[in-house]
């Protein structure tokens, strides 16, 4: 866990201001953007004490199909166990402490560590430990394999997105996701959320930015950008057609729009959700997941765009497009239209780059304060800002 407490790191004042009244609050402060001492305490209180999107579901279709993550530093593993669950791990031996699993790949039966070859099920247990008593000898009395397992970390997998909370403190699962469903139940029913089919190919991409990781989610959260970064969206949807989106909870926020265009090919058009409803046919709404979750959902597609922070000034994003049904997900004759989809949200993402990279350019200013928020335009980003400052201060108030 992080070596210093937040008050070393910063003045627990430049903090408090965040929680402030809009009009009268500064943004988070340059610290939060480029101390490399704080982003160790960001990862503990942050990342780890809450729900953070690591992957997908789609990705590890396969009984034993592994991947690793890498949180910040904390290594992790995906895997599928023969029950077809996802489980994750952390990825390390519990004999000399070697990473187990460094790219992606298939296991038979057994993750097996590299260095003694001591070998754990799918389910975490460990199985064999080969010599553990001498040559040949693979069993010892004296040692307990029960309690030497792999470290499950809590885990749940929601819409194809894995979900993990490593220090287990959080809430509960369905506590955390309640309130977004909630919002989208006049769009879509829990079942409807079982329609939806990753897209076969124009479906997924990645691009690293030269960024912070807070950057992206504070940008995606309002629309006041849209007339200078994104001029062709602006003509579709129009800034004067969002509005904002704020949960109570303080779980998430961001912005609808009430003017979108189905994309179509001649009379085709992708399948919709069955019960959305015809009054609300054009709306579509994006919102930011706290923490590192960006959600965009339509009458036809939805997207998940999460983030993998590499460093203080460098994130890795991922981008997964869904389908309503098999068929516009993965069927060739709608792949023309996945793909005219596909490059017109790229392209907007694409554009989004340039603001965010230049947002972390000016945090190297010594005069910058953390800025100030527009009490309009703005809310949606402030309450980000303040959902991060409660994380920070959430521990550090005792000491």
């Amino acid at each position: 866990m992080s070596k210093k407490n937040l008050s070393e790191i910063l003045s627990l004042d430049k903090i408090e201001v965040v929680k402030s009244e809009i009009n009268q609050a500064h943004g988070l402060p340059n610290e939060c953007y480029i101390s490399e001492e704080y982003l160790e305490f960001e990862r503990d209180n942050v990342f780890a004490s809450s729900w953070t999107v690591i992957g997908t579901a789609s990705s590890v279709p396969e009984a034993g199909d592994t991947i690793p993550f890498d949180l910040l530093g904390i290594p992790l593993i995906v895997v599928r166990d023969k029950n077809q669950k996802i489980k994750v791990f952390h990825n390390v031996c519990s004999h000399r402490g070697h990473k187990l699993i460094d790219k992606p790949c298939k296991q038979k039966n057994f993750i097996v560590c590299p260095y003694h070859s001591w070998s754990y099920n799918f389910n975490g247990e460990l199985e064999r430990t080969p010599h553990i008593g001498g040559l040949n000898q693979h069993k010892l009395e004296s040692f307990d394999k029960s309690r030497n397992n792999l470290k499950e970390v809590r885990s749940n997998v929601w819409m194809d997105l894995i979900f993990v909370n490593i220090d287990s403190n959080a809430k509960s699962f369905n506590q955390h996701i309640k309130p977004i469903e909630d919002r989208w139940s006049k769009f879509i029913t829990n079942d409807d959320q079982k329609l939806i089919h990753r897209a076969k190919n124009f479906g997924n991409f990645q691009m690293c930015v030269n960024s912070n990781w807070k950057f992206a989610i504070e940008n995606y959260c309002e629309s006041y950008h849209l007339p200078t970064i994104h001029p062709e969206l602006n003509r579709v949807s129009n800034i004067e057609d969002h509005y904002h989106i704020e949960d109570e909870n303080m779980t998430f926020s961001g912005q609808g729009s009430k003017k979108y265009s189905q994309q179509f090919d001649g009379n085709k058009k992708f399948s919709t959700f069955p019960n959305w409803p015809n009054n609300l046919y054009e709306n579509s709404e994006y919102v930011s997941l706290f923490p590192n979750l960006m959600l965009g959902i339509h009458v036809d597609h939805f997207f998940a765009f999460w983030l993998e922070p590499i460093s203080m000034t460098q994130t890795k994003e991922h981008f997964e497009m869904y389908y309503v049904g098999q068929e516009s997900a993965c069927s060739d004759e709608y792949e023309e239209l996945r793909e005219k989809n596909f490059i017109f949200w790229q392209q907007v993402m694409n554009e989004d780059v340039s603001a965010i990279e230049g947002m972390q350019k000016g945090r190297k200013s010594p005069v910058y304060n953390g800025g100030n928020f527009s009490p309009i335009m703005d809310s949606p980003t402030h309450l980000f800002h303040k959902w991060v400052a409660d994380n920070l201060t959430a521990k550090s108030n005792a000491f």
